[in-house]
């Protein structure tokens, strides 16, 4: 295969003169090297060939490098905007946010995809029950104690239960999320689906009239394991009906265990309820459609000036005409009424009485577009020319491709002008076909269709600011419609945010891939797939090749806040289908349990007088250096002698170490040897017995 440094680098004539000087090492007998040589016109003829191959192998196209990595399974990943969870309980009543609501952190704007109310709905009251007891935990939602809290104790069980008060709920049939903080210093390896539940799940309820009704939850904080959203839907034929429990009394939300197997005991810093969803985009042109064609209101929070463009269909499957907008009545044409209100509203009327025109009653009747000051200076982006692949550059830049649409105008024969909404990657006879290069801002004309000669407009569009929208929590929102305040609370991070993949990262990433390997193989890789299952905390790996077995033992720690961890039925059943996809077909392998062994000590240890506290050093290095738990040690290390020696004669307080013995409590698990402890391939060490006699120069304190 010819390398790109070699296609790009050389010349024909040092590629020639290579060739010539590699003969006497291949043929000898070849001897006349001259032009007149019918062997040399042959391999000018194939080094020629070969720089030509060359030269065409360095200028593939980026289409057809992304085709190539297509087939492998690569494929540019897709801009998204940020997400965000807001939560607006500073709000005492009910307030409507539009479709496209701005919220605003310093000059980024993140807003909302569908009109909803907000504000009614808050927490009162936080109970759980367990241990045959409840317990109040209403310190949960309110952010300026973090304390934590273990809702079901240190041994969960099922049946136990989270209860959540409230003042009122969401209206039956709508969704609303829960944010739950959770204190947790452990590592989980990402779960491939947030939504699944390994060692725990919940049953979440709603008191009604019938008593406690089933919810439709989708929980992505793996049972309190993790930060993260609990999603709740209500179903439409809920008749909510007030619980009352102790002192407290108003609306429950209830989350029952029917399974409560964790490695970790939950924990919770913090919950905030009845959150909407926010986006990281700034709208700047927005496209909306009506059915009716009778009296349309829209309402608009964009930012300054707006402007309002109209268009009316007026027979099924008839492109659309313009409709301009009036305040009078005493004219004929296209026309419609329109009233301004406040806040960016618009209630527009079409009546044919009045203008002799109005649209028809048929699918997408009415066409509003409203733009921005900004796009509307500039919201003509060129002409289709009609010649293969038309490149035309947008005024903008890392566009939300959901969001784009363009306006195409056409005029006929008499001098009508009709216009067509046009999305990207639209295929259809004789229709415009164009892909947008979001992150650039260009659109690609692939076929002009019908629309040769049309004038282009920006129809919708938002820009997004990418990775830049994952904000870390604990941030206040602005939005002037409604405060000029910032009240609205974030109470976790913002995720997806990210551009488009270029070629580059594309090719950097199938680099790591195929780079990284799948099938264990070697002692390495059977670790590194233990440590990347998915939803476990593993804190240690040991893999030993057993040859005469032809065995695989690999000895696992789980990261669980156990004083010894165990390695549970989940743990096991995890890695084991993870590695029954990983491993060589002949290769068998067995995965060990972790064993304790603890280690007593007895030395003698001579101390500088100048060190009040010399015992507890001694003692905290000896603690150190014999815990494998939390040390460096992994399975099967040795615990040498020397080591512990030096490693007590290296503390500052210490003169020197005059007497040392240690000694394995199992000998079965590890062995000792030449003053040497050296442990079973899946034994842990961990001090036991600490026998300590410190001594002065000249005098013992013991």
């Amino acid at each position: 295969m010819l390398r790109l440094e070699e296609t790009t680098g050389r010349t024909y004539e040092e590629r020639m003169a290579d060739a010539i000087s590699s003969i006497p090492l291949i043929a000898e007998e070849w001897t006349n090297h001259n032009p007149s040589d019918p062997g040399i016109t042959i391999l000018e003829n194939l080094i020629l060939f070969e720089a030509l191959q060359g030269s065409r192998i360095s200028s593939v196209s980026d289409e057809t490098r992304r085709a190539l990595l297509k087939m492998v399974g690569f494929e540019a990943r897709k801009g998204k905007c940020a997400r965000l969870l807001l939560a607006a309980d500073a709000l005492r009543e009910k307030t409507h946010l539009c479709n496209n609501q701005r919220f605003f952190l310093g000059d980024m704007v993140f807003e909302t995809k569908r009109a909803q109310d907000v504000g009614e709905c808050h927490l009162t009251g936080v109970r759980s029950f367990y241990d045959g007891a409840f317990h109040d935990h209403g310190h949960l939602f309110d952010r300026e104690i973090v304390l934590p809290a273990k809702v079901f104790g240190d041994s969960p069980k099922v049946g136990d239960s989270l209860y959540l008060i409230c003042d009122f709920l969401p209206e039956p049939g709508s969704e609303t999320s829960f944010f739950i903080r959770i204190n947790s210093d452990h590592h989980r390896n990402p779960l491939k689906d947030r939504s699944d539940n390994i060692f725990a799940s919940f049953k979440w309820e709603c008191y009604t009239q019938d008593g406690f009704q089933e919810l439709k939850a989708k929980d992505f904080t793996g049972a309190l394991l993790e930060s993260g959203e609990i999603k709740l839907k209500f179903p439409p034929d809920m008749r909510y009906a007030e619980y009352k429990l102790g002192e407290l009394s108003g609306y429950c939300i209830r989350a029952t265990l029917t399974n409560a197997n964790y490695d970790i005991r939950p924990c919770i810093i913090q919950i905030d309820a009845f959150l909407f969803e926010v986006w990281q985009k700034d709208t700047r042109a927005m496209a909306m459609t009506f059915q009716k064609t009778e009296r349309i209101r829209v309402q608009s929070s964009m930012k300054g000036e707006s402007y309002v463009l109209c268009f009316g269909r007026e027979s099924k499957g008839d492109s659309y005409r313009r409709y301009e907008l009036t305040t009078a009545t005493g004219r004929r044409g296209r026309y419609c009424l329109c009233e301004k209100g406040r806040n960016g509203e618009y209630t527009l009327t079409f009546d044919r009485r009045l203008f002799g025109y109005e649209p028809s009653k048929v699918k997408d009747a009415v066409r509003i577009v409203v733009y921005n000051e900004e796009v509307m200076r500039q919201y003509h982006v060129g002409r289709v020319i009609g010649y293969d692949d038309q490149e035309i550059d947008l005024p903008f830049s890392h566009i939300v491709p959901d969001s784009f649409l363009l306006i195409a105008k056409r005029v006929d024969d008499f001098g009508e002008e009709s216009f067509d909404f046009v999305r990207p990657g639209k295929k259809e006879d004789e229709a415009l076909t164009y892909h947008l290069l979001e992150n650039d801002g260009r659109i690609v004309i692939e076929d002009a269709g019908d629309f040769i000669g049309a004038e282009l407009y920006i129809g919708s569009i938002a820009v997004t600011e990418g990775p830049k929208g994952n904000v870390r929590a604990g941030n206040y929102f602005t939005a002037p419609d409604i405060s000029k305040k910032p009240i609205f609370y974030n109470p976790g991070s913002g995720t997806g945010g990210a551009f488009r993949e270029t070629l580059e990262e594309v090719k950097v990433r199938f680099r790591q891939d195929v780079y990284t390997p799948y099938t264990c193989i070697t002692a390495e890789d059977y670790e590194n797939a233990v440590a990347s299952v998915p939803g476990l905390c593993i804190r240690k790996i040991r893999a030993v090749m057993d040859e005469l077995d032809n065995m695989v033992h690999i000895s696992v720690l789980p990261g669980t806040d156990e004083e010894f961890p165990r390695l549970s039925k989940q743990y096991m059943d995890a890695i084991t289908r993870e590695l029954a996809e990983r491993r060589l077909l002949t290769t068998r392998f067995q995965i060990l349990p972790p064993v304790y062994v603890g280690v007593s000590v007895q030395l003698t240890v001579y101390v500088k007088r100048r060190y009040s506290n010399s015992r507890e050093q001694i003692e905290e290095r000896i603690r150190s250096l014999f815990s494998y738990i939390d040390g460096e040690k992994n399975f099967g290390d040795p615990l040498t002698f020397e080591e512990v020696f030096s490693g007590i004669e290296s503390l500052e307080c210490v003169d020197y170490v005059y007497d040392l013995y240690m000694q394995p409590e199992n000998l079965k698990y590890a062995k000792l040897r030449d003053s040497n402890i050296y442990p079973a391939e899946n034994c842990l060490l961990y001090p036991k017995q600490i026998q300590l006699e410190t001594m002065l120069t000249s005098i013992a304190v013991k």
